[in-house]
């Protein structure tokens, strides 16, 4: 399927581009996901701006969402997925794939965070409000990597 934005799309598309440490607020259905993955892949593919990035999410959201969506539209059929959900064993082989996108589980935040060299461009947290508690494990985890982070 093609993907013609809406106004508001657009504009939201133009806002994560020109503001790298934003949140995007919008009414579940209105797309969130495919405003995301339409700048992730000008990050990746016209501005070559990113070479890796990361999606937290919920664990349902992490198995299926962000690849149905990549499979969707036509216009995202280069960007790879890694998923890193699993076992530990599934969860580092998925790490070592090549891929645009690696989606974790948030209840996996602190393993990644702990065990490995994190090295992702740019983070997505779709379903902010599970980082919403500072004293969190998850937070406290993201936080002492987010200065590695471009914006």
């Amino acid at each position: 399927m093609k993907y013609v934005p809406h106004e508001y799309q657009k504009y939201a598309e133009e806002f994560i581009l020109q503001h790298p440490a934003c949140g995007l607020m919008l009414d579940m259905g209105l797309g969130k996901t495919i405003i995301t993955l339409s700048v992730v892949w000008l990050l990746l593919f016209d501005y070559f701006e990113v070479l890796k990035v990361l999606v937290i999410a919920p664990l349902r959201v992490a198995q299926d969402a962000w690849s149905k969506e990549c499979e969707k539209w036509e216009s995202l059929n280069r960007l790879r997925i890694s998923k890193i959900l699993g076992s530990e064993k599934e969860r580092r082989m998925a790490l070592v794939r090549k891929a645009g996108i690696y989606i974790v589980n948030r209840e996996n935040v602190e393993w990644l965070c702990s065990n490995y060299k994190f090295d992702f461009d740019m983070i997505v947290i779709d379903e902010l409000s599970s980082f919403k508690s500072p004293t969190a494990k998850r937070f406290k985890a993201l936080r002492k990597v987010r200065p590695k982070q471009k914006g």
